[in-house]
């Protein structure tokens, strides 16, 4: 197993006090037990300290000598003195706020300088007269130490390492079934001996309880609070989907209004078919060039708010699937004037909080919830989300209650360790790791622009006419990469990197791919990802016509609440008659299901919308489509594509949505 590397950066103006402090602390390490290898280096100015905490990842704590600042340019006054220091910790905390960070202070100096870090994230302070090197490496050890732990990995390991007898679930008795079958065995030596025996369930209390923890899983929610800079955290094993609804059933009543961008996750839909809420659905931004869907335009956001202060909450996605970021300070405090509730759909940006280029996330930019799907970008096994509370009027039974209703009671344990894992990683390595992963970006987009064929896009090819002036920013690590050069259709190229060059890509539009880039890409994929790309150019293939996915028609009248209209009974009227002709009858008609073309993955219609001609014309237009469209909602009745509609006896008894 590789030993961690842990650097502690001691910070004094005084040569000769330093040199005597590096050494002191270095021998201290060196004498006593070190298992996360610390050692100890000294910079004599703020701005030497603030380069090596950008340049050296490996840095953990910070020491800060407060002599740092006496007497410089001739000022006095301890006052003056103890602003400066708290603007250092001010650009450290801001910059990578998972540094630990100390403080050496002169006894006499005590009081004046705690009061002006009071409020600042300072982890301690040492008597700088005391020369307790021992005493200074144990406790700072002891911090690191306390970081890098993982209550519930711990917990899991040491239970599965005392090899108990089990007479519980689940039914493979930790592989016992199937180690010796002459028909699964290879399924156990495929997957893993550990893998079957770290698969537990509530019937070992020592491993706490999902639902209602109290043990080694509240211990570990709480450091992941701390680290994501939240006041709470919880785990979920039901990926950010369920992590969505569960918010919505805990703020949203029935009939209560939500604001959301049409362009959610379908979780989100579901979740205002589950709450019953009242959704007000605002139109995103679209690249036509591209078929990109961006964020809603802020002044749409805006005016939302002012004419809907009565709701009760507002739910965006940031960033986006393509790596598109909201300015979300301005829109927050906006809903926040008005009372309203947001949730931020952080399912692509959980790793946001450990590299300052991708920050402010959505909690430092004040947001009540943000919901986080690890698994996507962070170290956790798939379907391994966090829920982030920031909200002060956080109602935790209401929580709890709407938690337990979606939460299996037989959650899989290896996925709450790796949620764990992955905290810890993220605070211990994650600004290293980040660092490289923006590194690889840049070479990415040099790269595959240098193949003079395929072309990486640009935050300005990227952002839709209508929200070029709404500060937002781009998210590097996703990579959109123009192939309308190359000579092949979208599906053609990519069976084309996944059957010759063994690649295969997140996502697709009918002229671009995008890639994905996470903390676990190395530079020989890129390195064989450049490679294939040009070969293919240097095919020099004729380019094609690239047949366009038509545009999303704009949002139509919701006449009755989701709920109500999905949980009616209907009955299904087909798209097209056996003549392959559009069936205009449907012209009016309110939908009953959720029909989701994918890509983009936007619903054209949700339950309890009108349907129009133009939607109809849409979604046959996607069925009768050269590029292979997923429709999600659509029935078939034999071979025939069908919509499920309200009745018009069932419309008549439910209640219409007030404008």
């Amino acid at each position: 197993m590789k030993r961690p590397v842990s650097r502690i950066l001691v910070i004094n103006d005084e040569k000769l006090i330093l040199k005597e402090l590096i050494k002191g602390l270095n021998a201290a390490a060196k004498s006593l037990e070190n298992p996360l290898g610390i050692t100890f280096a000294g910079v004599t100015t703020a701005r030497e300290a603030l380069q090596a905490i950008e340049e050296d990842g490996d840095i953990q704590s910070v020491v800060v000598d407060d002599t740092l600042y006496t007497l410089k340019n001739g000022e006095k006054g301890s006052r003056n003195l103890q602003m400066t220091a708290l603007t250092l910790v001010q650009k450290i905390t801001r910059f990578r706020p998972e540094l630990d960070i100390y403080i050496l202070i002169a006894q006499e100096k005590e009081d004046e300088v705690v009061d002006a870090l009071f409020s600042e994230t300072v982890d301690g302070y040492f008597y700088r007269e005391e020369r307790d090197y021992r005493g200074m490496y144990r406790i700072l050890n002891a911090q690191l130490q306390e970081k890098a732990r993982t209550p519930f990995y711990d917990q899991l390991k040491n239970y599965v390492l005392m090899a108990k007898d089990a007479w519980h679930t689940p039914g493979h008795s930790s592989g016992d079934s199937l180690r010796d079958s002459p028909w699964a065995s290879d399924f156990y030596q495929f997957i893993g001996e550990h893998v079957f025996r770290a698969d537990l369930s509530v019937s070992v209390p020592m491993l706490d309880s999902l639902m209602e923890p109290s043990g080694v899983i509240a211990e570990a929610q709480k450091i992941a609070a701390k680290a994501f800079g939240a006041r709470r955290t919880f785990f979920a094993t039901n990926g950010t989907s369920t992590a969505n609804k569960v918010i919505f059933q805990t703020l949203l009543a029935p009939g209560e209004k939500l604001l959301l961008d049409r362009n959610c996750h379908k979780s989100v839909h579901h979740g205002v078919v589950l709450s019953g809420a009242h959704p007000i659905y605002l139109d995103s931004s679209v690249n036509k060039k591209f078929s990109v869907y961006g964020p809603v335009p802020k002044q749409t956001l805006f005016s939302a708010i002012e004419e809907h202060p009565d709701a009760q909450a507002l739910i965006l996605t940031s960033c986006t699937y393509d790596g598109l970021r909201y300015d979300l300070p301005p829109i927050i405090e906006a809903a926040h004037a008005r009372g309203i509730k947001v949730i931020i759909d952080e399912a692509w940006y959980g790793f946001a909080r450990f590299h300052p280029a991708f920050r402010p996330t959505a909690m430092e930019a004040g947001a009540d919830y943000a919901t986080q799907s690890t698994h996507k970008v962070l170290s956790a096994f798939s379907q391994s989300s966090m829920i982030h509370v920031n909200d002060p009027g956080f109602k935790e039974h209401l929580f709890r209650e709407n938690f337990n209703m979606h939460t299996s009671t037989s959650p899989q344990y290896s996925m709450i360790a790796s949620l764990d894992v992955a905290r810890k990683q993220a605070m211990l390595e994650g600004y290293k790791l980040l660092s490289r992963t923006l590194e690889l970006a840049k070479e990415v987009r040099m790269q595959i622009n240098s193949t003079g064929v395929f072309r990486v896009l640009e935050l300005s090819d990227l952002l839709p006419d209508e929200v070029k002036q709404d500060n937002i920013q781009l998210d590097s690590t996703k990579v959109t990469v123009d192939i309308s050069r190359c000579g092949f259709t979208v599906e053609d190229l990519i069976q084309e990197l996944f059957e010759r060059y063994n690649i295969q890509v997140e996502k697709s539009t009918f002229n671009t791919l995008t890639l994905l880039l996470t903390i676990g890409t190395t530079r020989s994929k890129v390195s064989r990802l450049y490679d294939a790309l040009m070969r293919i150019a240097r095919e020099g293939r004729a380019p094609r016509r690239l047949y366009q996915t038509p545009e999303i028609p704009g949002f139509t009248d919701l006449k009755y609440l989701p709920r109500d209209a999905f949980y009616c009974g209907g009955e299904l009227m087909p798209l097209l008659d056996e003549q392959e002709r559009v069936n205009n009858n449907l012209d009016g008609r309110i939908c009953a299901d959720q029909i989701t073309p994918y890509p983009p993955g936007i619903p054209v219609l949700v339950p309890g919308q009108t349907i129009t001609q133009a939607v109809v014309q849409y979604l046959v237009s996607m069925l009768r489509s050269q590029k292979r469209v997923e429709v999600h909602g659509i029935v078939y009745d034999g071979y025939l594509p069908c919509l499920r509609l309200l009745t018009i006896t069932e419309e008549k008894g439910l209640k219409k949505l007030v404008k």
